[in-house]
């Protein structure tokens, strides 16, 4: 059974900047791919951000720019860094690891982004 936990999570101010983590329980070399999604409040779960095992990467059009989802190998990690947040940012945000057609999914971290 693989696992995946998120942390990172925080109270931010707009403008600011945090990096969240997904740390799985075994080679993240052995997923064709990780995203980040995102829930907010009353709204659909959305991607976020995708990175391949072969480190292509997509981003939602929202954060263009702004995030950067990247792996770390040796720590079976996959962090996203969030830059310029602002309000909208707000959300649960979980990581999701696909394997073939198995997918696996973490417990979410919240990102408050607020003044």
């Amino acid at each position: 059974q693989v696992q995946l936990v998120e942390s990172g999570g925080d109270l931010v101010q707009p403008g600011g900047s945090l990096r969240i983590s997904c740390a799985a329980s075994r080679s993240i070399g052995s997923f064709n791919d990780i995203s980040w999604y995102r829930q907010a409040p009353g709204k659909q779960r959305e991607l976020v951000a995708k990175i391949t095992s072969e480190d292509f990467t997509n981003y939602a059009d929202s954060v263009k720019g702004r995030f950067t989802i990247s792996r770390d190998n040796a720590k079976n990690t996959v962090y996203l860094q969030m830059n310029s947040l602002k309000s909208e940012d707000t959300a649960v945000y979980s990581c999701n690891a696909r394997n073939g057609w198995s997918y696996y999914w973490g417990q979410g971290t919240q990102v408050t982004v607020s003044s």
